[in-house]
């Protein structure tokens, strides 16, 4: 028992491999700290009404506390249920979409036989991830505007008027959810491609010997291997479904008014609520964006770890 305990008491001295793994973790702990962490004390603000008086500190410490008014306001709000059923409904579908359409097309890619075109497909999908909404709102309306878009320009070559794109609701939802679709799916696919990459090839050999097709093959080897990652990425998905891409619902959209029962959604919410000063009722819908996610992503993962304890991320 003496000689077990020196054993162990030797393994918990810090050694060289402590500093220099902790020196690696440092950059990372204190950016965590001071833009994950430390910003969390603005919860407060929710709680007050809060108006400018100078610096930070001072407008923080002069602004009267309110208690739950802020929430009170955010829910006796007209707009409140249009707002979280637009937040939740683009939400399941984007969770859907962004899971089946990448994993098709990370088996797609992983069937070519050719590499560099395998490449380039893969280059070639995973581009639109790194433009900025700034910049895809700019493109869209080069194809819809008015006077000037690219689309209504053909409509009137072929003898058609020309269309208000930005006044004409029911095309929206589709768009937004292709749009979103575009620049999401080649980061997805990424993802679920690493996983097939890492798929021992052994299990093909065997089944195309046992006279397996390519889609015995998919259904039988790739899909179960592939279950881990894919639940995952849904439980984290989940985490996010009361947030929604303000550039996506604001940007692209360019704030029409005439769109807006269809892209007003929580974060377009609070960053009107920013603009016109009312900063702590901005504040109460984030922390509940916040502790909405929080329910979420555990009742998912306990639900994940009822079903299959393997799959759940905690």
């Amino acid at each position: 028992m003496a000689s077990e305990k020196k054993k162990l008491a030797k393994r918990r001295k810090w050694g060289r491999d402590d500093t220099e793994l902790s020196l690696l973790a440092l950059p990372t702990t204190i950016w965590y700290l001071l833009f994950c962490f430390a910003p969390m004390f603005g919860i407060i603000i929710a709680f007050k009404d809060y108006k400018v008086h100078g610096g930070f500190i001072q407008s923080f410490l002069q602004s009267q506390w309110v208690g739950f008014k802020n929430f009170e306001f955010l829910f006796s709000s007209k707009d409140i249920w249009l707002i979280i059923r637009n937040t939740l409904a683009y939400n399941i579908v984007f969770i859907i979409l962004g899971i089946v359409v990448p994993v098709a097309a990370a088996i797609a890619i992983g069937q070519l036989h050719s590499k560099k075109l395998a490449k380039a497909y893969q280059t070639a999908m995973f581009m639109p991830y790194f433009l900025s909404w700034v910049v895809v709102s700019a493109l869209v309306w080069a194809f819809l505007s008015y006077d000037k878009g690219l689309v209504n320009g053909l409509l009137e070559s072929w003898g058609m008027d020309r269309q208000q794109w930005y006044m004409k609701p029911a095309m929206w939802p589709p768009f937004l959810v292709f749009m979103n679709l575009w620049k999401g799916v080649g980061y997805g696919m990424v993802v679920y491609l690493a996983t097939i990459t890492g798929i021992d090839k052994t299990y093909y050999e065997a089944a195309g010997i046992d006279g397996a097709t390519i889609w015995q093959q998919i259904r039988y080897i790739t899909l179960p291997l592939m279950k881990t990652v894919i639940i995952m990425m849904f439980i984290m998905n989940v985490g996010r479904i009361f947030y929604s891409d303000f550039g996506l619902f604001f940007q692209v959209p360019r704030d029409s008014n005439s769109l807006y029962n269809y892209v007003y959604t929580l974060d377009v919410y609070v960053y009107k609520q920013l603009k016109t000063s009312t900063t702590g009722m901005a504040a109460a819908a984030a922390f509940v964006q916040s502790v909405a996610g929080c329910i979420t992503i555990l009742t998912a993962n306990a639900i994940v770890r009822k079903v299959d304890r393997e799959s759940a991320m905690i």
